[in-house]
């Protein structure tokens, strides 16, 4: 299992005057340019005709070699075949000087999310993106300038960090610009809800469209040694519970997180009624695998637990946020390890860029609807890992498929 290469080498031609970053659309060669960063996604001879045609001036190769590239157009970029899978649409961002290419955003997928910032004011023992003490505030101008390179019908953009609200006064004005430039996106915001404890975030975010708008908040335990523990800073629970009132009480979409490993499992079903029986009015919480990834793999010994052994723990966690009438979700788990009870909530939330099922479970009648496996890190498999169902009703086509 190996996910997409998102970033890595390309050979880079054609940019000149110093530019250290420069944004790609790729484009049918058939097509001519729309916006200038567009550029003709080339695979073959015929490509290069029709970019040349249609008057293409920059040209993305993957996979072919063509000694006329240069002369040709005033910018090529071109990619190893292992990038086949990019389309019209997708974008790219260059650096030249590097020699790099970042994907942005993949016009196909539906969990497509753009890192904000590295920096983070938590350390969380099991982060699958270590925060760095860097200057990336280039990031949001960055984001801010792919806006425009969207199809208009987007319908979900993710954000993601680091900590995104480190720098609110940029972020919630790069929201605002989000929603206005696509009026049908529902923006999700993954953020440890520290920065709404104080007033004047709470009220630039609620000036937002509430109702396309959530943010991810993680209570790791109701016991606030326990959650400060994990996410390695003091005063955090405190902080991140006053946050989630202030946003409440604006009428903000609010989802909190539960990752499960063995530091949070031992009080799970305790949480779990505390949320029920204090925050009754959250909008989701979701209760999510591990991915082995990150620090994560330094704490490794301290946090896997198999989740075949935390299965009765699981259940009776659902189970008390179910009967107190709020949604809840089971995230990151296949179907096979976790209790019969639980498996009406789990759901496919592993970005299809980083999901996939071992051979093992090519027999299972479950797998098309199965929260599949991380392809990051070093996956731990569970022992409880087995084909589910009618092993004849799988042959390679989803249930109810000819």
């Amino acid at each position: 299992m190996k996910p997409p290469a998102l970033t890595g080498r390309a050979n880079v031609s054609g940019f000149t005057g110093g530019v250290s970053r420069a944004l790609v659309r790729l484009a049918m060669p058939s097509i001519g340019p729309q916006a200038a960063p567009d550029a003709a996604l080339v695979r073959s001879a015929a490509d290069w005709e029709a970019a040349k045609a249609s008057g293409h001036r920059s040209a993305v190769v993957v996979g072919t070699d063509c000694a006329d590239a240069a002369a040709a157009f005033d910018c090529v970029v071109r990619l190893n075949a292992e990038l086949d899978w990019l389309a019209a649409g997708d974008v790219m961002a260059i650096e030249p000087e590097r020699r790099r290419y970042r994907v942005l955003w993949r016009r196909s997928s539906t969990h497509n999310a753009f890192l904000v910032t590295e920096r983070c004011d938590h350390f969380c023992l099991m982060c699958s993106q270590p925060p760095k003490d860097i200057d990336d505030g280039w990031i949001i101008e960055e984001i801010r300038n792919c806006l425009p390179l969207l199809p208009p019908e987007t319908c979900t953009i993710g954000f993601t960090g680091g900590e995104p609200f480190l720098d609110w006064k940029r972020f919630v004005p790069l929201v605002a610009e989000a929603q206005e430039r696509l009026p049908s996106v529902s923006i999700h915001v993954l953020t440890n809800g520290r920065a709404f404890a104080r007033t004047e975030v709470v009220e630039a975010w609620s000036q937002l469209r509430r109702d396309r708008a959530c943010v991810g908040i993680p209570i790791y335990s109701a016991v606030d040694a326990i959650h400060d523990y994990v996410v390695q800073s003091r005063n955090a629970l405190d902080e991140t519970v006053l946050g989630i009132l202030r946003l409440k009480d604006r009428g903000n979409r609010v989802e909190v997180r539960v990752v499960l490993h063995r530091l949070t499992v031992e009080r799970l079903v305790e949480t779990c009624e505390w949320l029920a029986r204090n925050m009754p009015f959250l909008d989701h919480v979701a209760l999510m695998g591990m991915e082995d990834t990150g620090f994560a793999l330094a704490n490794h010994s301290a946090l896997w637990m198999d989740p075949v052994d935390y299965g009765d723990v699981l259940s009776r966690a659902v189970i008390a946020l179910a009967d107190a009438r709020l949604k809840v979700s089971v995230y990151n788990l296949p179907l096979c390890v976790i209790p019969a009870t639980v498996r009406p909530y789990a759901i496919r939330s592993i970005s299809d860029w980083k999901n996939d099922h071992p051979e093992m479970c090519a027999p299972c009648a479950e797998r098309y609807r199965c929260p599949g496996f991380f392809t990051t890190g070093r996956t731990k498999l569970s022992r409880g890992i087995a084909p589910l169902g009618n092993a004849a009703a799988s042959q390679g086509h989803p249930p109810g498929r000819a």
